[in-house]
């Protein structure tokens, strides 16, 4: 090597060494500024995804059983965790107990709901009821609509049931105010039936065996095709099944094939006899309109509380059936509440003649049914980020013809 080259390259490490003008000097500058990005980007990302956990657990920690104190309301920060009980039940409960009791775990297993509207003239019906749930592990909840709770105290079983007053008002208007998922929470199924139904037929262990086995998240025993009222034929029961999930049925203004997707073709129970699972219910409360209380169109949404495919999810029992006697109680019978004074009242004073009650009954679900799907509706579309788990072919087609549309419209642009 050269002479000068030896004396350029010493001058080029001593200019390094001094500080001099150099590449190498600038390098730190830009690294610092990448490694201050990607830690902003981090805690963002770390940020952002516990947001996106807490309200996760808000919306499906299903029982109020807290997973992180961090999810915690605020207005329960003063109670140390391990104290809170988010949730309750609708078991009695002694006075006192044995010393020999006290120090058992008041654990609840294999527990089920029935909850039932009734009126002192259904009474007999109701009994036979009871007496066959009673025995299988059933909680018996009795919501009284006519106010009379005595004249049900010289059944034996009385006063192991829960009694609930409210006069003239509906089951879904009870199950609202009643029947939160936080008090149910230890319930396997709840039971929310019409006090109206003929149970010599039925067995609730049975029933219960069946749609454990099933997988049927949402359900109802099958009709006695010689009930009173049958208003859709995927409730009839079939003598040679033990359940059924769709009907077919090709006469009528309502066709039923394979092809058939939704209610009441399949995944669909009427109102007067569901069973709901745990999860299923948990769901089913929170689509009870709380000033809707004849529950008029609702029965056509309960698929979507299945916890998945409707058409599997939920069934109809034919081998375990009930007869619906279809007697019309609520509003219709015995003295004149003041409700119901108030409302023939007001008919007349509008110059028309004085109706019935159960018209304007009639009238009132009625007009919830339009309300709830004007709701439906609205909710559907205000809400984007909701993806219908059901869509319909035509819904599906439309979804099509606009994604193939798109880029040809924009040739015209």
């Amino acid at each position: 090597m050269k002479p000068q080259s030896w004396k350029w390259l010493t001058r080029k490490k001593s200019g390094l060494a001094d500080g001099g003008k150099s590449s190498f000097k600038m390098k730190p500058l830009p690294f610092m500024a990448v490694l201050c990005t990607v830690m902003l980007f981090i805690v963002y990302r770390t940020t952002k995804y516990q947001y996106h956990q807490e309200e996760i657990d808000k919306r499906w920690n299903l029982w109020g059983e807290g997973k992180g104190y961090s999810t915690i309301s605020g207005k329960l920060r003063a109670l140390p965790q391990g104290i809170i009980h988010a949730h309750s039940d609708l078991e009695l409960r002694p006075l006192w107990s044995r010393s020999s009791s006290r120090s058992k775990a008041s654990a609840y297993t294999n527990r089920n709901l029935l909850a039932v509207p009734v009126g002192i003239k259904q009474k007999y019906n109701v009994n036979a009821m009871v007496q066959k749930f009673l025995p299988e592990n059933f909680t018996i909840t009795l919501f009284h609509y006519d106010g009379n709770v005595n004249g049900w105290r010289d059944l034996n079983w009385s006063s192991k049931a829960i009694h609930i007053v409210a006069v003239n008002q509906t089951k879904w208007w009870f199950a609202k105010r009643f029947l939160h998922p936080d008090i149910v929470s230890i319930y396997d199924y709840v039971f929310l039936w019409d006090e109206d139904l003929g149970v010599e037929h039925f067995s609730p262990s049975r029933y219960l065996k069946i749609i454990k086995e099933e997988g049927l998240e949402i359900s109802q025993p099958a009709l006695d095709p010689n009930s009173t009222e049958i208003h859709h034929r995927i409730t009839i029961r079939s003598r040679t099944k033990k359940f059924h999930r769709r009907v077919y049925e090709r006469r009528g203004s309502t066709r039923c094939s394979d092809a058939s997707e939704g209610p009441p073709c399949t995944g669909f129970v009427e109102g007067m006899a569901p069973v709901f699972s745990r999860s299923a219910w948990y769901c089913t409360w929170h689509l009870i309109q709380n000033d809707l209380v004849h529950g008029w169109g609702m029965d056509m949404k309960l698929g979507y509380c299945a916890q998945g495919d409707r058409t599997k999810n939920v069934g109809v029992v034919d081998s375990e059936y009930v007869v619906h006697k279809g007697i019309q109680t609520l509003g219709g019978s015995g003295p004149d509440t003041q409700k119901g004074s108030r409302l023939k009242k007001a008919t007349t004073r509008q110059g028309g003649a004085a109706l019935d009650v159960r018209t304007e009954i009639r009238r009132q679900s009625t007009w919830e049914l339009e309300t709830f799907k004007e709701r439906w509706n609205k909710a559907t579309a205000e809400d984007k980020s909701w993806v219908d788990p059901f869509p319909s072919k035509s819904n599906q087609r439309r979804v099509v013809r606009r994604r193939r549309s798109g880029p040809q419209s924009k040739r015209f642009i």
